[in-house]
């Protein structure tokens, strides 16, 4: 498949003077491409990503779930709080002094595109983003939860673009346990929408979504307290934490991206035989959207392309996000080149 791409804007922000010397390269872009997708033709679309590390070392790309974003991590051009914190930064596997890291907005991510949107789709864009930096293979593909998805179709379907992938809570297929779950969640989007209060209807999807990120055991430890009553209303624990997360979700996310990129999670199928390249799969045992059982399909399908670790975390689907230390260690081990020490 050929793409027609082209350079549409740079963004090369300043160092301050008295750290320009150390300051290590940053640059956001946009990439116009003209994309055939599998569930809605040509489009004519802009991706937007963010580079950080100094040419001629390893490129890594990054991607997380479907809130994640093409800020990785605070860096010397652009200091605000990225979506995986914890897990960049000098020091760390993901060290942008020793790679380059790559991150992308995902197709749909801005909500200006109304149409089903397939995690084919996002990965024929990525080949299209690398055909257009001029990277002719990345080293590493590191995706979490959704961004998982993505990698994987990028290794089915351009396994030349990559040397090896890392799968983290992220299967080759979605139960239908959870997509159920984000059935619902769309349902009570639609239900704002009726009633003219989107925004409540994106709230309440984002604290249903929650209670699928973690786990039981979780919340025992943290909300084990007593209701109250409040109002004539009897209000839990949990009700506080709940509705910050829904208030922070909606001021950062349009509705449209929420909907296409959740839709685009169930409509997620790879064949894990055609995965054609090196994959380490990482999965969370009580992890309840991503189930073991299904991680360790996919790492039988893969053969002997194929590895797996398990992690035990009270966060479930969300342990990539909080088990920073622990998520960096084998990230460490998968992406060291020949030669290198930790």
């Amino acid at each position: 498949m050929r793409f027609a791409t082209a350079i549409a804007a740079q963004e090369f922000p300043a160092a301050s003077p008295d750290s320009a010397e150390r300051a290590i390269p940053a640059v956001r872009g946009e990439v116009e491409v003209r994309l055939a997708m599998r569930h809605a033709g040509q489009r004519l679309l802009r991706l937007r990503y963010e580079l950080v590390g100094t040419a001629g070392t390893p490129v890594v790309l990054v991607a997380g779930g479907i809130s994640a974003h093409r800020h990785i991590a605070a860096n010397s051009g652009f200091g605000e709080k990225g979506w995986a914190e914890g897990l960049a930064g000098v020091g760390r596997a993901l060290d942008p002094s020793r790679r380059r890291l790559l991150g992308v907005d995902f197709i749909g991510a801005d909500g200006e595109l109304d149409a089903p949107i397939d995690t084919t789709d996002q990965a024929d864009a990525i080949a299209a983003l690398l055909d257009a930096l001029k990277i002719e293979q990345l080293h590493g593909f590191v995706g979490y939860s959704y961004g998982a998805l993505v990698g994987q179709q990028l290794a089915v379907r351009h396994p030349q673009r990559l040397a090896r992938l890392i799968a983290v809570s992220g299967a080759h297929r979605p139960h239908p346990y959870a997509s159920a779950w984000r059935a619902l969640q769309r349902r009570a989007v639609a239900l704002g929408q009726l009633q003219c209060a989107e925004t409540h209807g994106l709230a309440l999807a984002r604290q249903f979504a929650m209670l699928s990120y973690r786990t039981p055991e979780e919340f025992g430890e943290r909300f084990d307290a007593a209701p109250e009553v409040v109002n004539g209303r009897v209000r839990v624990a949990a009700e506080d934490y709940l509705d910050a997360a829904g208030v922070q979700y909606v001021a950062r996310t349009r509705v449209n991206a929420y909907l296409r990129l959740s839709e685009s999670i169930d409509l997620h199928r790879v064949d894990p035989a055609a995965i054609g390249v090196p994959t380490l799969v990482v999965a969370v045992e009580g992890d309840r959207l991503v189930p073991l059982s299904d991680l360790v399909t996919l790492v039988e399908g893969l053969g002997p392309r194929g590895s797996l670790r398990v992690l035990r975390s009270p966060y479930g689907h969300d342990a990539f996000l909080k088990e920073t230390d622990r998520i960096d260690a084998i990230l460490a081990n998968a992406l060291r080149l020949p030669g290198e020490t930790a």
